[in-house]
């Protein structure tokens, strides 16, 4: 059975299916991070200039995901302890614009700033199609965990592995 301009159909459907199932992104781990520029829920702009030389977490959740709400209390403690040590944290909820407030609700509770997702350039990071996803940038700018290629979910310890040696270096 003849497909797309002679080629035969099932080449075409496997090529589109490794279209449609290949990630997203377009970024790797050791390269620069994609530029971001995010208006947090306090109306503050963060962005490069602002992330310049600390570490930062960008992570993105919603108020209906069980899996996000059970991170934050980890991220919330990790944040306590090391912000002063330059540890940066965006909380980018993907909430639609009705559940909203719930997320601002939820962010009442931590310390770390918050960002609607509607307020957040950050398509260099590629479709945010599942959370929760995080990402880690070091204080040269360079993208140091890339949570597309699994992410185990955050807890205290994955947090101290991955980002306490990058707030060691200048």
């Amino acid at each position: 059975m003849k497909g797309l301009n002679g080629v035969p159909a099932l080449l075409v459907v496997l090529a589109l299916a490794a279209v449609i199932c290949t990630p997203a992104r377009a970024i790797e781990e050791g390269a620069p991070a994609p530029g971001y520029e995010i208006h947090l829920l306090n109306g503050q702009p963060f962005g490069i200039s602002e992330g310049s030389g600390k570490v930062v977490l960008l992570h993105f959740w919603a108020s209906w995901c069980v899996p996000c709400r059970e991170e934050m209390p980890a991220m919330e403690r990790y944040y306590q302890k090391h912000h002063q040590e330059g540890l940066e944290l965006i909380a980018i909820s993907m909430d639609d614009a009705e559940d909203l407030q719930k997320a601002r609700d939820i962010m009442k509770g931590y310390s770390f700033p918050g960002a609607w997702i509607r307020d957040a350039k950050v398509k260099g990071y590629g479709r945010i199609w599942r959370i929760p996803l995080s990402f880690v940038i070091d204080r040269k700018g360079i993208l140091r965990r890339d949570a597309w290629d699994g992410d185990a979910g955050i807890d205290e310890a994955t947090l101290d592995k991955t980002i306490t040696p990058l707030l060691s270096h200048p």
